[in-house]
């Protein structure tokens, strides 16, 4: 169901109506509007990243008690990926769901900061999470209403570079924050952050997002809808495939910047603010960088390749990350992960678009993908936590290393090619 974001009307006998073949190329100002919509929704993102465990460690929170609260939020993100992407295929208005979502990660940054007590710290967490996830699939959606399945993988690329250089420049200014005021003032940065972002949704113009397909009439609507949509996605094997495969990477990565930032601020709460902006800005910079080039290059040599150099990455940095603990090292390793999350930044979504495509179901199948990098990085974090106090940080790294090489081999040995023969360059 659509409304004036460029969704599918109904008529009035409830037959969808034809899709209007003349929407007209979307303005400057419209991509424009995304560019600075994706960038400043990654400046507010930045600071629910490595900051929390810096945070959390000064307030004398233990690392069980760390792990405990990222893991109920990310739990929080993993059920809510299904029901929440199936909820942003029906709404009228994607901008609006996208605005009222920014909104409450606002709050949840703001409450964070000004209330680091336990039940707090929970609820701004899950709050977070949730709309997190709808923020994530409204950029998706809006990015595919504008630039269409033939430009989409282009379009990931600018917004995978806008949303890193969006999250190095944040970063260096909350690391600066957080050396010469406070840890607690990177959160209300982030708060601050969203109204900018929130003025740059509103340069999107609604009447240029192409329409998007709709479900079939056959599955009706509601959670009858959602249900006949989960049972078509797992009947498309590629795309359980590529979840499973997305999880291992997830299950990886998720806690090895954390528990690289817990283990320097355990020797310097003072150095350790600066070292995680340090190792944000990295990667984020290699991400600026490399990610425009991305989008047309899995245009002209397809998305496997890509995929299986991302894995690749991901196993050397966990392997680099067990042999030291020097935070200059550390940093440096970080581009490694500008290279994986480069291919997960403009991969993840364009290969769900190759498979869903047609479907009617699209933020649905990203939700099945997102619930397994929930799956993934929930339990890496636990995972991690219980390593690293049990065994040391080290046998954490070495632990998180393998579970990144056993991804690399999955990956490899399973996972086609999706790209479209139309498309072929």
């Amino acid at each position: 169901m659509a409304g004036n974001d460029g969704f599918d009307r109904k008529d009035a006998a409830g037959a969808m109506a034809p899709v209007d073949a003349t929407v007209p190329r979307p303005s400057r100002g419209s991509r424009r509007g995304l560019d600075w919509f994706v960038f400043f929704v990654a400046d507010v993102q930045t600071g629910f990243g490595a900051f929390v465990a810096v945070f959390l460690t000064t307030q004398r929170w233990t690392q069980v008690d760390i792990g405990l609260v990222l893991t109920v939020s990310g739990l929080v993100g993993l059920v809510g990926q299904v029901p929440l992407g199936a909820f942003v295929d029906s709404v009228r208005s994607v901008r609006a769901t996208a605005a009222v979502a920014l909104t409450a990660i606002g709050v949840s940054a703001f409450a964070f900061a000004a209330w680091p007590i336990f039940p707090v710290v929970l609820a701004s967490r899950v709050l977070h999470a949730a709309a997190s996830c709808i923020v994530s699939f409204a950029i998706v959606s809006l990015s595919l209403g504008l630039a269409g399945p033939a430009g989409m993988s282009e379009r990931l690329g600018r917004n995978a570079a806008f949303a890193s250089a969006g999250t190095g420049i944040a970063a260096a200014v909350m690391g600066l924050c957080g050396q010469y005021l406070s840890s607690q003032a990177v959160f209300f940065l982030a708060a601050a952050l969203v109204a900018p972002a929130l003025f740059a949704l509103t340069r999107i113009r609604a009447q240029e997002i192409r329409p998007a397909p709709a479900a079939p009439r056959r599955e009706g609507g509601g959670l009858k809808a959602s249900l006949a949509g989960l049972a078509l996605l797992a009947r498309n094997r590629t795309l359980v495939v590529f979840a499973g495969c997305i999880a291992m990477f997830h299950l990886a990565n998720a806690a090895m910047l954390p528990l690289a930032a817990s283990m320097v601020t355990l020797r310097s709460s003072q150095a350790a603010t600066l070292m995680v902006a340090a190792a944000v800005i990295v990667p984020q910079l290699t991400v600026t960088v490399l990610s425009p080039w991305m989008g047309r290059a899995a245009q002209r040599w397809g998305r496997r390749p890509f995929l299986i150099l991302g894995f690749v990455a991901l196993a050397i940095r966990a392997f680099l990350f067990s042999l030291t603990g020097e935070p200059q090292l550390l940093v440096a390793f970080q581009v490694l992960d500008g290279v994986s999350a480069t291919v997960l930044g403009v991969l993840v979504p364009l290969t769900v678009a190759d498979l869903a495509r047609g479907s009617g179901h699209f933020n649905l199948a990203q939700g099945l993908v997102g619930c397994a990098m929930g799956i993934g990085a929930a339990v890496s974090t636990i995972l991690a936590g219980f390593v690293a106090d049990s065994f040391g940080s080290y046998a954490a790294f070495t632990t998180l290393a393998a579970v990144a090489a056993a991804g690399l081999v999955l990956i490899t040995l399973t996972m086609p090619e999706t790209r479209p023969a139309e498309e072929t360059a």
